[in-house]
């Protein structure tokens, strides 16, 4: 029998956060062990009057090619990826997986090849994502293999699941609205601000962000959301950050994760678990030893540590820092085929300056400051 709560979510990605109108052409994209959640969003998306097209991915597929591809044949364009994202008004995507540590044993030059073959597509969904004529939003399908990485039997994750996303509220509408408010009032705080100044432990670094956006993250992109984030002037970040927890990439863990920056740019990498993969990621292209993101996580109903970034980058009273591909929609030029967020916990002492003025402190935003300024 099927989580009626995983027709809810379906019904808020569709009619919500996609705003799926009649006519879009709307491409529904998962792993097949996530075939049940892909049922559910493509019943919504016919009844909200659109085309529909799928994807459904396998976990063995994927495998294969990355065991016996060449070099060359890694590095080949995804076409019908491509293809459907250069026609699409809408891209739903789940994660979900049958095996998360399938790539733990994978040779890294291998899975930094593979991110080239997406330098097509990806450059099609940055473009199309930052002119507003695609809009995409990826969520969570709650697997065995997904509650085993968190610690959780798959009852537990799937509570979890469906918590971080509201949708055990009468109208998790309302209260993705009333969270949207409550980013806007920030935004304009942060919006006339140059630099920001991160101090938590193994951390002290100065971001430039003047002449930035500040992006407010209330369900329409990814679903569970709960961050605020803008993509940092390329040459304008100095400093060291320590990252205080796994970076996950590919499936691979990369434990202790230090950088040290300059104008903007990773002059020094080092990590006490997968340091040859950390610094062959920051070698995929030029883009990607620079930052593409700065964010504050905000969603305080996802307090642990999941070993997903989809959660752990909202996690209230954390920070995170994406190296690759920036975001046009808040003015970014940073280019790269990859995108990886890396978190920093701030709840304990950590603090954040916005042109030398403190407005969060232990993990959270201060209030005051924005009824000084009455917003």
């Amino acid at each position: 029998m099927s989580d009626p709560r995983l027709n809810k979510l379906a019904k808020l990605l569709v009619n919500y956060s996609a705003e799926v109108k009649k006519g879009d052409f709307v491409l529904v994209q998962c792993e097949d062990v996530a075939e049940p959640w892909m049922v559910e969003v493509v019943k919504e998306t016919i009844k909200a009057g659109a085309h529909v097209e799928t994807v459904l991915t396998s976990h063995e597929v994927s495998q294969a090619k990355l065991k016996y591809s060449s070099d060359e044949q890694l590095q080949e364009e995804n076409f019908i990826q491509k293809t459907a994202l250069e026609k699409a008004d809408v891209w739903l995507t789940a994660w979900g997986t049958k095996n998360t540590k399938a790539n733990s044993n994978v040779d890294s030059k291998k899975i930094q090849l593979s991110t080239k073959g997406a330098t097509s597509w990806r450059k099609i969904y940055s473009e199309k994502m930052g002119d507003g004529s695609l809009r995409w939003c990826g969520t969570q399908f709650p697997t065995y293999a997904d509650a085993q990485e968190a610690n959780m039997s798959l009852s537990e994750y799937e509570d979890f699941v469906y918590g971080a996303g509201l949708l055990d509220s009468e109208d998790p509408v309302a209260e993705w609205k009333k969270i949207s408010a409550y980013h806007e009032r920030w935004i304009k705080y942060l919006n006339d601000k140059k630099e920001l100044h991160i101090i938590s432990e193994g951390t002290d670094i100065k971001v430039n962000m003047a002449g930035r956006n500040w992006i407010n993250c209330d369900g329409k992109v990814n679903f569970p959301d709960g961050e605020i984030f803008t993509s940092p002037v390329e040459d304008g970040i100095n400093g060291h950050i320590t990252f205080s927890f796994p970076g996950i990439y590919a499936g691979k863990e990369i434990e202790g994760i230090s950088l040290e920056v300059k104008e903007g740019k990773v002059v020094k990498a080092t990590a006490k678990k997968g340091e040859e993969l950390l610094k062959t990621l920051l070698e995929t292209d030029e883009g990607a030893s620079r930052f593409g993101e700065v964010a504050i996580g905000t969603n305080y109903g996802i307090k642990n540590f999941t070993r997903n970034m989809l959660f752990d980058e909202k996690i209230g009273g954390t920070i995170h820092m994406a190296i690759g591909d920036s975001m046009p929609e808040a003015g970014g030029k940073n280019k790269s085929v990859i995108h990886w967020d890396m978190l920093c916990d701030m709840r304990d002492g950590g603090k954040i300056y916005a042109d030398g003025e403190l407005f969060y402190e232990n993990g959270k935003l201060m209030d005051e400051i924005l009824e000084k300024y009455n917003l």
